[in-house]
């Protein structure tokens, strides 16, 4: 286990080093990104680095990162940055993803599917409530607390039915 994480972190810093030279000495080769795809691309480093490492678990904060990137990046492009009072909501949705993709890589489907689509329902109800409350999702309108009120319904029934 051992050298094959060695040998992954060896390939994976021989590529960003090939990638970074190509940059300096020819620029025109690379496309042009926006600053958010540097934090897209550490996403995509950690889940490729899990993968070849046989760290399945890696898949979580793969996910987080990439997920706050894709939120920089949709920010960066409509201007909108006044939407972090509500996007961090989006957060424990993005754990919720990175585990249910650590549970399909892991060989635990089930608990992964379980335990990450929980995370992902709270996450986008929290969304909703949030985003309503600071006028940005106007589908909900002022039916925002009853969000509230399922959120901790969900969470009642999860703990009085949770197997010991």
């Amino acid at each position: 286990m051992r050298r094959r994480s060695s040998l992954a972190i060896g390939l994976v810093l021989i590529l960003v080093g090939v990638w970074l030279l190509v940059g300096q000495w020819m620029p025109w080769l690379l496309p042009q990104f926006s600053w958010p795809w540097t934090i897209i691309g550490v996403g995509v480093f950690l889940l490729l680095l899990g993968l070849l490492t046989g760290a399945p678990g890696l898949a979580v904060p793969a996910c987080i990162v990439g997920g706050i990137g894709g939120l920089l990046y949709w920010q960066n492009v409509t201007g909108n940055w006044e939407s972090w009072s509500y996007a961090w909501a989006l957060i424990p949705g993005f754990v919720g993803v990175g585990v249910v993709l650590a549970g399909l890589l892991g060989g635990d489907v089930r608990k992964g599917m379980r335990e990450g689509s929980g995370l992902i329902l709270i996450s986008l109800i929290l969304f909703a409530v949030f985003g309503s409350f600071f006028g940005a999702l106007g589908m909900v309108g002022s039916y925002w607390p009853v969000l509230l009120i399922l959120l901790g319904l969900l969470m009642l029934i999860r703990a009085l039915f949770r197997p010991r």
